[in-house]
């Protein structure tokens, strides 16, 4: 279902809808809203043998939403191939009949855009729209974009970027806290991914998210922004959380610590962080707001030198998993909690065998022979915390070369590797 109670924002929830029959089209809008989407976006230039004066009727008529109607042509990344003419016409019919928002791209946006607001006093927005090929361009090069998309009066802006980096997220969360109208920005892709759930904190008009079933490259699901993210309790306040790794996909991570910090009343949100270059990652995302990460494949043993401060324990180990920003003076501390953790774990499964021959043992692990496979930054947190508890650790990797410097890092640690 869709929104309830209070909300700390007024970011829209909407599910773009590509179905290439009026009849399915109809049937997805309710599918949308059961799913909880706030707002559906009608791709007109999917449907077969599209009848502009039939379709757009049946369309509005039957919306149990906003419905925003989009007529991508195809020097704009749409399916249109035809003239010009016929879709703009298109799009001034949509609004004459009650159509909650237009979607125009810039190109075309200023004749239209007056056209529509001095004849049909429907009530209806005209969003103006603009995508861009290539790296997402600089802020400054973006505000004057948006200067020039809130020239043609426009209701809402949209730009929409394909993200080569994460950090070229920044200057879309710049865009979003600068417009002076209502904005609708992301950027497409993996990488670009914290752009949609970040944006309610940014001030964002729309997030995205598709309708089980129908995934879209790039976008989450209208099921993880409802339940995972809640994106409707995220504010200019909340604290960001999340995984830097490479990829990121697999991680389970969002729906172990989202949830969490409901159960804490804290103000914060976990997001998949998918990095090319930590050092740049670090530079660009030096905030307060951005408040602590956890670190994965590859980067554990190569974050260190990235942190202000290590803990004891993950120095010894040569990585780290973990890293918090202290609030006080924005340094970044690592910690690591593999060590711990993945051990404690092994013992408390094991903890029926701590007594042989009614002796206590310190650790169910001593004597044992341990295995580790992989020789990561993870392999090496367990490896010394299993040779702490007393085991025989043997280490499997594919890659030998990693495998023999963990074996030398954990020699200098005085400890054998059998």
């Amino acid at each position: 279902m869709g929104r309830a109670g209070i909300l700390a924002n007024s970011t829209m929830v909407c599910a773009p809808l590509m179905a290439r029959s009026v009849e399915q089209m109809v049937i997805d809008m309710q599918s949308a809203e059961a799913q909880g989407a706030d707002a559906v976006e009608v791709r007109l230039d999917y449907i077969n043998s599209f009848q502009p004066s039939q379709d757009l009727e049946t369309i509005i008529r039957n919306k149990p939403l906003p419905v925003i109607i989009v007529y991508r042509p195809r020097w704009e990344g749409g399916q249109y191939e035809g003239d010009e003419h016929t879709r703009l016409e298109a799009l001034r019919l949509a609004h004459e009949l009650g159509a909650d928002y237009i979607d125009v791209e810039l190109k075309v946006a200023s004749d239209l855009v007056r056209e529509v607001k001095n004849k049909h006093q429907t009530g209806g927005k005209v969003i103006v729209s603009s995508y861009l090929s290539g790296a997402t361009p600089s802020k400054e090069d973006l505000s004057h974009l948006v200067a020039s998309m809130q020239a043609t009066k426009a209701d809402i802006i949209k730009v929409v970027s394909n993200a080569n980096d994460i950090t070229e997220l920044d200057r879309i969360f710049h865009l979003l806290s600068h417009s002076e109208v209502p904005a609708v920005a992301y950027s497409l892709g993996e990488r670009g991914l914290i752009s949609q759930l970040l944006c309610p904190k940014f001030g964002g008009a729309l997030v995205y998210g598709a309708m089980e079933g129908n995934s879209i490259p790039g976008l989450p699901t209208l099921d993880s922004l409802r339940e995972a993210y809640k994106v409707e309790n995220i504010n200019s306040d909340t604290k960001v959380f999340g995984l830097v790794s490479k990829p990121v996909s697999h991680s389970k991570g969002p729906i172990l610590h989202n949830p969490a910090f409901r159960h804490a009343n804290f103000n914060g949100i976990y997001v998949p962080m998918f990095v090319d270059d930590l050092k740049e990652f670090f530079e660009v995302y030096a905030s307060p707001d951005f408040a602590g990460y956890s670190v994965g494949f590859p980067y554990k043993e190569a974050v260190v030198q990235f942190c202000d401060e290590v803990h004891p324990l993950a120095k010894s180990i040569g990585a780290v998993n973990t890293i918090i920003r202290k609030p006080s003076d924005g340094k970044l501390i690592g910690y690591n909690t593999d060590c711990e953790g993945s051990i404690a774990s092994i013992e408390d499964a094991l903890k029926d065998q701590r007594y042989i021959n009614g002796a206590s043992l310190n650790s169910p692990l001593a004597g044992k022979q341990f295995v580790v496979v992989g020789a990561g930054g993870a392999g090496r947190a367990i490896a010394v915390g299993a040779k702490s508890r007393g085991a025989r650790v043997i280490i499997f990797d594919i890659d030998l070369g990693q495998s023999l410097l963990l074996r030398l890092f954990l020699v200098k640690l005085n400890i054998l590797i059998v």
